[in-house]
This record gives C-alpha cells, structure tokens and sequence, in this order.
C-alpha cells in the first residue's frame, strides 16, 4: 500500500514538472529579435491596458438596495440526559506458558445517555436579502450599445462612484452582474 502510494506521488510530480516545463513563459528567442524602441511601446501600452476584471464605463445611476429581513420559527432542541447503567467486562492475567490463567469480572457502570429533543418552537430573524450596492453604466468597454449595464459593487466602489459626476467615465472591478 505505501509503496503504490509513492509510485504515485512521484509519478505526479514527474508529470507536473513535466508541464511546467512545457508550459513556457513567454521569456525565450523569439522576443529577442524585436528591436528596443518596439518593445519598450509595447510595454506601456500592456501597462496602460485595464486587467479583464475591470469594467470601464460612464457613470449612469447607482442604487442601494438594504438587506431584507423576516421573523420565521423553527423547532427548539434541547438536550435531555437520562442516567443508564451498561455491563463492562474487565480481564486480569497472571502467569507465563502453560500455567497462564485469565479471569474475568464484570462490573456495572453508571453514565448519562444524552439525547436532542424537540421541545416548542423559537423564533429567529430570516436573512431574505443581502445588502447590495450596484452601479449602473453607459458605454461599457467603448461601446455605445451597451447602455444601462448594472453591476454589483462593494461599499467602497459604490461611494467613490456616487460622488462622481453625471457621465463621468469610472472604472471598477465588479462583485457580480446585474442588480
């Protein structure tokens, strides 16, 4: 068993090395042959270029919805213990060999045999909606068709664009689509 565990750990670390250094980076050759003015343009340019998690747009509205709560009820348990007895064996040996003797007794424990029980019911405040804070954009990413976009966003993203000027182009990492 350990031994089939070993070939396996070894096998899987032979096979991500493997891929790691397949993988490549992006470092090698071909990159080298471009000459210094192009590359250091090209790495301003992916510098300036927004992270795929970010939205770009213009500020349309905002809109806070509070976190919606209920009362509800639910079985109360409690826990309820009864004494109770159980029969416990006990060996004891003496001697070596042939002459070796076992003797057993028995003796009777006490302990508490717990259990949950229902008893009535409890009431409890019901979490029905989560606090959300969305942010509503026109001309998202550039595009003009793209008008009326919600996005959910955290606290901070929400009072940073709330302040913001009508139109105003924000940009954000979103929490979520729609609102």
């Amino acid at each position: 068993m350990f031994n089939k565990r070993l070939v396996s750990a070894g096998l899987t670390t032979l096979l991500i090395g493997t891929l790691g250094a397949c993988g490549g980076g992006g470092g090698g050759s071909s990159t080298s042959s471009t000459s210094g003015a192009s590359q250091s343009s090209a790495s301003t340019a992916h510098e300036a270029a927004p992270t795929p998690d970010t939205v770009t747009g213009l500020r349309d509205s905002v809109r806070h919805l509070a976190k919606q709560t209920t009362r509800a009820t639910r079985p109360h348990t409690v826990t309820k213990c009864t004494p109770a007895t159980k029969r416990v064996q006990h060996k004891s040996s003496s001697g070596t060999g042939t002459k070796k003797k076992t003797r057993t007794w028995y003796t009777t424990e006490q302990y508490r045999k717990c259990a949950k029980v229902q008893r009535g019911t409890e009431t409890y405040t019901r979490l029905v909606r989560k606090e959300r804070w969305c942010v509503s954009l026109d001309d998202v990413g550039g595009d003009t068709i793209k008008d009326d976009v919600w996005y959910q966003v955290t606290r901070a993203v929400y009072d940073e664009v709330r302040t913001a000027d009508e139109h105003a182009r924000v940009e954000f990492a979103p929490a979520g689509t729609g609102c």
